[in-house]
């Protein structure tokens, strides 16, 4: 608990049984109270790592719903268990987990209802080994969608992020994308809905075995990413009426 709030780590889990270890035992159990992990039907034994651990909550998927779809997973449950506060933490690694007291205390002492901890702030994206394709990618949409949301973030495709309880039953995330996009998606809902996002330096690893999208998926990512902006425009301008941002 951090000021009464209840403060629960998910992680969307696929094939992170190299990495998983590693990652839990650097979360700050004396702020987190429950972890919850959603396995989307690992080839490995990602599993058998969390019970060993003694993650809390395992949720496994029938059949792979994909990184959106596990998102969903996740937060459905945070809430179900009375979260005030949700990290969302890839169990791969390439996020410290020693972010999170930092990223809890701006969302319980009421200072913003969302917290993104962005690669881009400072120079922890190429100093971590992010291909300068991505980067390239990275600072060229986020421009895009800072001009057409009207914003100013440093990046909208960072995977570490903080969310309030009011913020998550706010946005109507479960209209999202199973795939990539998802991400995104949400970032532009949780402006459309008038919340704040902050965002804390992060530096970043990518290693053999921390998870990444391959080219093609980047691709498809990145025209979802233009597609979302659009939509998010022309919503704010009343000429078309997209699901995702409706509650």
């Amino acid at each position: 608990m951090l000021n009464n709030k209840k403060v629960v780590v998910v992680l969307p889990a696929y094939n992170a049984e190299k990495t998983l270890k590693i990652t839990y035992n650097e979360i700050d159990f004396s702020i987190v109270d429950e972890v919850i992990l959603v396995d989307d039907l690992s080839k490995d034994e990602t599993v058998k790592v969390a019970r060993e651990l003694g993650i809390q909550h395992i949720v496994v998927h029938e059949k792979n719903k994909g990184y959106g779809g596990n998102q969903k997973s996740c937060y459905n449950k945070a809430l179900e268990l009375g979260a005030d506060i949700v990290i969302m933490l890839h169990p791969d690694y390439q996020y410290t987990p020693k972010l999170i007291p930092s990223m809890t205390h701006m969302i319980a002492n009421g200072l913003y209802h969302v917290v993104l901890g962005s690669r881009i702030l400072g120079k922890g994206a190429l100093k971590g080994g992010m291909p300068w394709y991505k980067y390239a990618a990275n600072r060229l949409l986020t421009l895009f969608q800072n001009i057409l949301m009207n914003a100013k973030l440093s990046e909208y495709h960072t995977g570490y992020r903080a969310f309030s309880r009011e913020a998550l039953e706010t946005v109507n995330y479960n209209a999202n994308s199973d795939n990539f996009v998802f991400d995104n998606q949400m970032l532009a809902q949780i402006w459309y809905a008038g919340f704040e996002i902050a965002e804390i330096t992060c530096p970043t690893k990518y290693f053999d075995d921390a998870s990444s999208i391959n080219i093609k998926n980047s691709t498809i990512y990145g025209m979802g990413v233009l597609k979302t902006s659009i939509l998010f425009r022309l919503q704010k301008w009343g000429l078309v009426k997209s699901k995702i941002f409706r509650k």
